[in-house]
């Protein structure tokens, strides 16, 4: 076992990302029941919603499970006061300063891993005591980076830059590009996009299928100067690349973006005014597929590729 399955106590050093609107407790428990490590997504999530998925994911599997929350929100306080009180062992947090949280995580017995996108806040993740650090390059959906740094130049920066175990993300859904992870330095990985077309994902299926369809090109890194995410193409996108285009202010794009963006389009399948997040690699993805069949699928291709490129000529 490596660095990442002995801290997560997980059968497969994989991750499902923790997105909103798709990681419910279903998706969570299939995925650790397959051998990974699911995570609830508790960004789009009230506290008491927060607590039913907790509880219906601690009924649905006896294996290790987290949950992930988005520091920026603010109703922070009251997922924290949720996680603690339902004694999860497991956090990963993102889009935010983990050393607001992680003392208070780590005096709980809590295993705290943090999303970064670059390398000097990997290195300020690891100063404020994290476990792991999960390194998220710009392919990825949701929360981005602002320097745009692909996982193929980040991982190995950030494997230099600290002595943590380290979770690659951003691109990955496949065992191929596992296994090039894990070449740059990677302990592990975190799929996103693939669990989020998930027979067990929670987003709507108008969603799913519209990741299925989209070709290259089809997502945009938007909304740097707000939040930066990896829109998929559709009319809202394109209002917001207009306005961006255009140099629309902070709150403009405030205005623009509005309440309940990400839930209209990701929860709801309104594909013309939603907010569709997802990753460039939503162009690879071509199929609906249980959790289990999308872990086994990336693991057993992981070792046939392993071995392949340890029979490779190279002389």
């Amino acid at each position: 076992m490596n660095t990442v399955q002995k801290l997560f106590n997980i059968q497969y050093p994989i991750v499902q990302a923790g997105m909103v609107w798709c990681s419910g407790w279903r998706l969570a428990s299939a995925v650790s029941n397959a051998g990974g490590l699911g995570l609830i997504g508790a960004g789009s999530m009230y506290p008491d919603v927060l607590r039913e998925h907790i509880q219906k994911c601690k009924k649905a599997t006896d294996k290790p499970f987290g949950v992930n929350i988005p520091l920026l929100y603010p109703n922070m306080e009251d997922l924290v006061k949720v996680i603690l009180q339902e004694k999860v062992k497991i956090v990963f947090s993102s889009a935010g300063n983990p050393a607001t949280w992680t003392p208070l995580f780590k005096e709980n017995g809590m295993t705290v891993a943090h999303v970064v996108s670059n390398v000097k806040f990997a290195q300020k993740a690891a100063a404020c005591g994290v476990d792991a650090v999960v390194a998220e390059g710009f392919e990825a959906g949701g929360h981005n980076g602002r320097e745009e740094t692909t996982t193929l130049c980040l991982i190995p920066m950030v494997r230099e830059a600290i002595d943590l175990p380290l979770v690659a993300a951003g691109g990955i859904a496949s065992g191929k590009s596992m296994l090039a992870a894990m070449a740059l330095g990677a302990d592990g990985v975190q799929v996103g996009s693939r669990f989020a077309v998930a027979s067990e994902s929670s987003a709507h299926e108008n969603f799913k299928q519209a990741v299925l369809a989209a070709q290259e090109g089809d997502t945009k890194l938007r909304l740097k100067s707000l939040v930066p995410v990896r829109l998929l193409k559709n009319d809202f996108a394109l209002r917001v690349a207009e306005a961006e285009d255009n140099g629309a202010s902070l709150e403009e794009l405030e205005d623009l973006l509005g309440r309940a963006r990400a839930k209209k389009g990701m929860f709801e399948g309104d594909l013309s005014e939603g907010e569709l997040e997802i990753g460039q690699v939503s162009a690879m993805l071509d199929r609906v597929e249980s959790a289990e069949d999308i872990l086994q699928a990336i693991w057993q291709e992981f070792l046939v590729e392993k071995v392949r490129l340890s029979q490779l000529d190279l002389s």
